[in-house]
């Protein structure tokens, strides 16, 4: 018999590391392991790191150390920390960190159930990346049901300057097409309706495997699989051949959304970042899938201050973000990293030029996300339903297939009845800087369901009256 041991899991950074975190979590569940969602009730506390960025970094201690104290104060008898701080500064933190009992780097994770279970196992477990976890895995979904991320490659063949992760995470490992749809296909099984893509470099997905298979042969195989949207992250902008526009716009299943990080439109920032592209490829990039693919949402992520932006290179990314008014947009403030090429660079842009430049940037986009959601009132649009807001009972939240989960904004459901995991239709009533509110139109057949009525969510209805303004606290993300 086994003794079940209670574990607590912290996941930080990116969904590629939560994926790692499922792995971990389908080891130490099949070796007894029982996940708590309190610290204080856990015999086993595992701290999943990034370390992207100095504040990520940052972030990752205070939350180790805030942890440690379980070790004194609760029953936690065993701290482990994993992942990309470790895999970067692992020699320093084995110094520092003596509250630590365990440091596994970003190919050591999944071996965290056999080092648990050894009598004696070493503190440091660092080996260089080449992991890639296969659809034979234990893996255990650590989102709602209906949706799960599902990583295809690891790794980064890529050199941008400003970027450490091909250091923390090795070079590009693909997975064969076969694994990733068997891997999909469990997924469906447990009834997951929404398959993210992730990869450090989607598009690239393929180039180092036999026969050198591209990311639409994937996509042809993977709408095979029942599941209802898939939808693409991290694909970088160097290589997307036509027939992947095509599968884009064709096959019902890829969602009609997109998420490419463009990072500057100064061809001079451009060659200096050594993405490989310059701003008017990028711009008929843009605009050609754009024009194919017929009610896109594009994502991109743009970085300002890097060594040497300067007010000329500023001016020319916000007129290109005005022209080509991205449905979602994320901005990074450069952060100097050592061990990438930027660090060595000279001319810093000093800290509040950066971040004025970012409050720039950030105030464009938001009058251009407005202006594009207020185009969507009286439009009705499929909506996936999650549940009850978190931050009220009032409201039902849920999002269209251009929001993806975690980084977008929600569609606020306030008249009608709906079960999460539900698609349901929604005609968009309100408008606001990232979210939309709307009432059910329209509902699935109920044979069709996979729920059961007691997890039906009704829009609440205070005073008679339906309610008709989204609460404060619906801030922009």
């Amino acid at each position: 018999m086994i003794d079940k041991k209670n574990l607590y899991m912290m996941t930080l950074g990116c969904p590629k590391n939560r994926v790692d975190s499922e792995v971990m979590l389908g080891s130490l569940q099949h070796k007894g392991y029982r996940l708590v969602q309190e610290p204080d009730a856990a015999d086993v506390i595992v701290v999943n790191t990034c370390a992207f960025l100095k504040a990520a970094e940052k972030e990752s201690v205070d939350n180790i150390l805030e942890l440690a104290e379980y070790k004194k104060n609760g029953q936690c008898s065993t701290l482990v920390v994993t992942g990309c701080l470790v895999q970067r500064h692992g020699d320093a933190l084995v110094k520092e960190l003596p509250e630590v009992d365990h440091f596994l780097g970003t190919s050591a994770y999944v071996q965290i159930g056999d080092l648990l279970a050894a009598e004696a196992s070493p503190r440091q477990v660092i080996p260089d990346p080449e992991y890639i976890h296969t659809a034979h895995t234990a893996k255990v979904n650590s989102m709602p049901g209906y949706t799960a991320y599902l990583k295809v490659s690891e790794g980064c063949d890529n050199k941008c300057a400003f970027c450490i992760i091909p250091k923390l995470r090795g070079l590009q490992r693909s997975r064969s097409i076969d694994d990733i749809v068997r891997e999909a296909a469990q997924l469906a099984d447990q009834g997951v309706m929404e398959l993210n893509l992730v990869a450090q470099d989607l598009t690239a997905y393929g180039h180092d495997l036999p026969g050198r298979p591209k990311l639409h042969d994937l996509l042809r195989e993977l709408v095979k699989v029942d599941v209802h949207w898939i939808r693409l992250h991290y694909a970088y902008p160097r290589v997307f051949p036509d027939e992947l526009i095509e599968v884009m716009a064709t096959e019902k299943k890829i969602a009609k959304y997109l998420d490419m990080p463009l990072q500057h439109a100064s061809d001079r920032l451009l060659r200096t970042m050594k993405r490989g592209r310059e701003s008017a490829f990028l711009k008929q990039l843009v605009q050609k899938i754009r024009s194919r693919v017929d009610g896109l949402s594009f994502r991109t992520s743009m970085i300002v201050g890097l060594p040497g932006e300067t007010e000329e290179d500023f001016d020319i990314l916000k007129d290109f973000v005005k022209e080509l008014r991205f449905e979602r947009l994320g901005v990074f403030q450069y952060s100097d990293e050592e061990g990438t090429a930027a660090y060595e660079m000279e001319s810093k842009v000093p800290r509040r030029t950066i971040e004025r430049r970012w409050r720039e940037i950030m105030a464009i986009q938001k009058r251009i996300s407005r202006e594009q959601n207020k185009a969507l009132v009286g439009k009705h649009l499929e909506v996936l339903v999650e549940g009850r807001s978190p931050e009220t009972d009032l409201l039902i939240v849920g999002r269209h297939q251009g929001q993806a989960p975690d980084i977008d904004g929600n569609v606020y459901i306030n008249d009608g009845l709906a079960y999460p995991g539900e698609l349901v239709t929604v005609e968009v009533t309100q408008a606001h800087d990232y979210d939309l509110v709307g009432r059910v139109v329209a509902r699935q057949d109920p044979t069709a369901r996979r729920h059961k009525v007691r997890e039906a969510v009704p829009a609440h209805v205070r005073g008679g009256e339906k309610i008709v303004q989204p609460p404060t606290w619906l801030a922009p993300r």
